[in-house]
């Protein structure tokens, strides 16, 4: 990795929220933040390409590994966007981006194996939190619990 772009130590503070837009997608900041950390191996116990990476990576066409490459090279944000709209295989107006990050941002278990799933997680990262019911609600409550929050 470059000395331009310096990886956030995910041992030490959480990856951006999956809320947070690059282009108007959800989850590339954080995508972008676990790719970096686990680069420079301060990932923690964060995963780089894990399922819900994989979405934006479907979404998109995009291939992970490359895109891992283009970290390593000590790319900025918008130099990996500008990157992920050339080389992916999908292309998307912004309206399509904007509808895609909404429903992802709504997106919650949709089956009973994965709801027992995601009830195991959210108990383990909180008895309460009532107002947690999708994934990204899931993600932001566990990133503040485990760095010290109280929930």
């Amino acid at each position: 990795m470059s000395d331009s772009m310096v990886a956030s130590d995910l041992r030490q503070r959480p990856p951006r929220s999956p809320r947070v837009r690059l282009g108007g997608y959800v989850l590339l900041p954080r995508f972008l933040d676990k790719g970096r950390a686990a680069i420079a191996e301060q990932n923690g116990e964060y995963h780089y390409n894990c399922p819900i990476d994989q979405h934006f990576i479907n979404y998109t066409g995009s291939d992970a590994e490359k895109l891992k490459g283009e970290l390593a090279a000590g790319k900025g944000d918008s130099e990996i966007l500008a990157w992920i709209q050339a080389e992916g295989k999908q292309s998307h107006e912004p309206w399509e981006i904007a509808q895609w990050s909404a429903y992802q941002e709504a997106r919650a278990p949709g089956d009973t194996e994965t709801r027992e799933y995601f009830n195991e997680l959210h108990k383990g990262a909180s008895e309460k939190g009532e107002d947690v019911g999708t994934w990204f609600d899931l993600l932001d409550l566990d990133d503040y619990v485990t760095f010290g929050g109280k929930a």
